[in-house]
């Protein structure tokens, strides 16, 4: 039995729908991301599977449930990391742990239990008597991370996890979340960082404007809506010439505010044949497609803007 299954899910706020009938299937031990610029209906997918805002339409089952009747019955059996780090900031860390254990019914003792390994997992173990409040952006996060495992959840839902993050600590944050996938967590994740979800998901959904316009594995995604290499051109100033002097190099070219990008099997080539036609960006670069590449090819637009 799949652990989420949705059937043209909608939510409605008044006249906005946020997301416009989805279908979703997430099976046991997967890393299912929801990818997508900030508005894209990635957050109000998760509140409805994490039975914190009702389904407008459509149906949605979570470990088998109905979030309409058995909204408790799945919470208590759910790891939930919001985009806001709600830790009890005036606590010390490892009471933090004890506290959110006894909300699910641990005892103290079990609680303590199982504080221990989870504080050694987010590499705090040196920080278990130090006030929140006192830690750092990435420390936090990790501590929301361990917080919502408390209850050994069955599923562990994640939204915007790395936000705000310097790229050291999203990293550190990263090998966290592998291991956990490893020991096989079933991870749901919304992120609008196209690396994270590279790195992070088996598969994922690429979502915009509410409604899902892709899905597949992150390679797979790759290699059906871009080409292998991406060239990077970027000029001083705007040069409306350059796109029909370059357009034969490429299967496909992106003009963009602040740079071309050609779409090509092989980089440094068109880049060898672009400098020969006397053409001279002030700046170059030859990258692997991403999925950025493939938001851009779906929607026309970049994924953070």
């Amino acid at each position: 039995m799949p652990l989420i299954e949705a059937r043209n899910l909608v939510k409605t706020f008044g006249d906005f729908t946020a997301v416009d009938g989805i279908d979703v299937t997430v099976e046991a031990g997967e890393s299912f991301g929801f990818l997508g610029p900030n508005g894209a209906g990635k957050t109000s997918a998760m509140r409805m599977i994490g039975c914190t805002s009702p389904v407008s339409g459509g149906t949605l089952r979570v470990l088998g449930m109905d979030p309409a009747g058995d909204g408790p019955d799945i919470r208590a059996q759910l790891g939930v990391v919001p985009q806001q780090d709600w830790l009890d900031t005036e606590l010390k860390v490892a009471e933090n742990l004890l506290v959110y254990g006894r909300y699910f019914g641990l005892s103290r003792a079990e609680a303590a239990r199982r504080a221990g390994p989870l504080l050694e997992f987010a590499d705090l173990t040196h920080k278990a008597d130090a006030v929140v409040e006192s830690l750092s952006g990435g420390m936090k996060r990790r501590l929301t991370i361990a917080r919502a495992l408390i209850n050994e959840p069955r599923l562990l839902l994640l939204d915007e996890p790395t936000t705000g993050l310097d790229p050291q600590a999203r990293h550190n944050l990263w090998q966290r979340l592998f291991q956990l996938k490893r020991s096989g967590v079933t991870l749901v994740l919304t992120t609008h960082y196209m690396d994270e979800a590279e790195q992070l998901c088996d598969r994922l959904v690429v979502m915009d404007a509410g409604r899902i316009v892709a899905e597949g594995s992150p390679r797979s995604l790759i290699a059906q809506h871009a080409s292998r290499e991406v060239l990077e051109l970027r000029f001083a100033e705007h040069d409306d010439d350059v796109v029909g002097r370059v357009r034969d190099l490429a299967d496909r070219v992106e003009v963009l505010a602040d740079r071309v990008l050609l779409y090509v099997h092989d980089g440094d080539a068109a880049l060898e044949t672009v400098t020969a036609r006397g053409i001279h960006p002030a700046a170059t670069l030859v990258r692997r497609s991403s999925l950025e590449d493939v938001f851009l090819r779906l929607t026309g637009r970049s994924l953070i803007e």
